[in-house]
Order: structure tokens, then C-alpha cells, then sequence
């Protein structure tokens, strides 16, 4: 797939393509939602589902910068409305970690967004995917990682 992913990019029509890293309960059916309802939102949208934001590994997201994508998305339910209880308490944790760590590696902050979106709310995921779209635009496609600006305990 990253080789297809690369062709892509050397297009002078090119589009961001995002890997979305969604909640089973929540964020995908507020996916379904928007789908279901026909709203507008681009279609470079690549949805993973999981069980809950809680199981989501920050290792995804880093595979998912490796294998071409140019921006990544974690949704996940809003605090206390977890199917798990606790899910999206442990995953806001990591993904505040794993922001630093992107920045440390020079991925910059507009390619990665985390976010609550409940199964109700087509509307704003529509919305969510369009406004990271545009900024990825913005930024233009993500060539991979310098490794001279990564510090040495890399």
C-alpha cells in the first residue's frame, strides 16, 4: 500500500490521505452517522475501527506516519461516557505523551488530532475530517521523518 501511497503524492492533484483510528461505540457510529446521512466530508478518510480509544497503541499511529498516511486521527467517546469505564482516560493519557514524542521526531502537530466524538454526532465528525483535511492541505504531504533532527536518545 505505501508504494501506491507515494505515486499518489508526486500528483500534482494531490489530496491528504488520513488513517482514522476510531471507537467502535462512539466515534465509528458517529462515522456511520455522517455516512448514513449523506453529509459532505472528503473521502481520503481511512477508518481502523477498535474496540474502544483506550486499546489504541501509540504504535498504530507511528505505523500508520511509516506506511504513508499524511495525517492521523484518533476519535474516541467522551470522558465518562466509556463502554470499557475507563478507556478513554488511559488513552488521553498516552496521546498527550505521544504528541511530544511526535513533536520530538519533527512530525508537525497539524498531522495528528485526537478527539471525542459520540455516536450522535455525525455532524461534527463530518466536520473533524474536513478541518484536518484542510489543514493537512495546508501543510502539504508528509515526507517522513528527518532522522538529523531526531534527538540521540532515539
Amino acid at each position: 500500500m505505501s508504494e501506491e501511497i507515494t505515486e499518489k503524492k508526486n500528483d500534482s492533484n494531490w489530496k491528504p490521505l488520513i488513517l482514522g483510528i476510531l471507537c467502535n461505540w462512539c466515534s465509528y457510529a458517529g462515522a456511520d452517522l455522517a455516512g448514513s446521512s449523506r453529509l459532505k466530508h472528503p473521502a481520503n478518510l481511512r477508518i481502523v475501527r477498535v474496540p474502544c480509544s483506550g486499546r489504541v497503541n501509540p504504535l498504530f499511529v507511528l505505523k500508520g506516519f511509516q506506511k504513508g498516511f499524511d495525517g492521523v486521527m484518533v476519535l474516541g467517546c467522551h470522558p465518562g461516557d466509556c463502554h470499557y469505564a475507563k478507556g478513554n482516560y488511559y488513552a488521553r493519557r498516552r496521546i498527550m505523551l505521544l504528541k511530544e514524542l511526535l513533536q520530538s521526531m519533527g512530525i508537525e502537530p497539524e498531522r495528528f488530532h485526537f478527539e471525542w466524538v459520540s455516536a450522535s454526532e455525525g455532524v461534527r465528525f463530518a466536520e473533524l475530517v474536513s478541518e484536518m483535511s484542510e489543514k493537512i492541505e495546508k501543510v502539504g504531504p508528509f515526507t517522513g521523518v528527518d532522522c538529523s533532527k531526531v534527538p540521540a536518545a532515539f
